[in-house]
């Protein structure tokens, strides 16, 4: 990618230096990658929803983690087995008895725009259909890209060379140089790890943001306090609101 094509990549408007990313949404009481979830991670405060895109058999766009529906739904098998009918017919384990169903992309756009951005981790899904579908809901300048595969970075450039992108560091990257490296090959917006603490400077430096996992069973005071000392731009977590709260009270955000 060219120099002037990397500096279109511009990260979209928050209210906060430091971002606030929730985990599948705010799913604590409702449940994940659902409308309902998107809902409580605006009302949370958050800066982004992180969901997780798919595709069905017939080729439509939805929102799940898993390949298969079993772990969250009523039904079994894989998403991309299923038509977008059969799985708009499933319902999605939830906590507080409402029903919820698996969201088509473009809901999730629709829910989003204007209230929070998107933190796309892109599963399994057409690069061209994806983009077309932002634009169609008017949400360019509000969605950041997951790439978990390195080959999905080359399509990615070439239909939408604008969107900033994301992915993570080799573990073996512990030098300037060899990040410097890496950069050149693959030239992203931000990184979700820190191999090395001493390379957040040079990381920094070369334009590119650390947004940190924090979410896991034990999250908590701990985990944010380490997290926030580390210095970097961005936590993600599975307790959204209960980590804007902390992060007021610090004078954090």
């Amino acid at each position: 990618m060219s120099l002037s094509a990397y500096a279109q990549q511009v990260l979209p408007e928050t209210k906060h230096k430091l971002v606030v990313i929730a985990h599948r949404g705010n799913h604590i009481a409702v449940p994940e990658n659902t409308l309902a979830a998107a809902r409580e991670a605006i009302a949370s405060g958050a800066d982004y929803v992180e969901v997780d895109l798919r595709t069905t058999k017939d080729g439509h766009l939805v929102v799940l983690h898993d390949a298969t529906v079993d772990r969250t739904t009523n039904g079994a098998g894989k998403v991309s087995a299923m038509t977008l009918d059969e799985v708009k017919h499933l319902q999605v384990f939830n906590r507080n008895k409402k029903t919820n169903k698996i969201p088509e992309f473009r809901e999730m756009l629709a829910v989003c725009k204007g209230k929070i951005n998107i933190y796309l981790d892109f599963k399994a899904a057409d690069v061209s259909e994806t983009w077309k579908q932002i634009r169609e809901a008017g949400m360019e300048k509000q969605v950041i890209v997951y790439l978990n595969k390195e080959s999905d970075y080359s399509e990615w450039q070439k239909v939408a060379p604008e969107v900033p992108l994301m992915s993570s560091l080799p573990k073996d990257i512990d030098s300037k140089e060899k990040l410097s490296v890496f950069l050149k090959r693959l030239p992203l917006k931000i990184v979700d790890n820190l191999p090395h603490p001493q390379l957040l400077s040079a990381i920094n430096e070369a334009g590119v943001q650390v947004w940190l996992d924090v979410q896991s069973a034990t999250e908590g005071l701990v985990s944010w306090k380490e997290a926030l000392q580390k210095g970097v731009q961005g936590l993600q977590t599975d307790q959204p609101a209960a980590l804007i709260k902390y992060l007021q009270e610090n004078g954090s955000r």
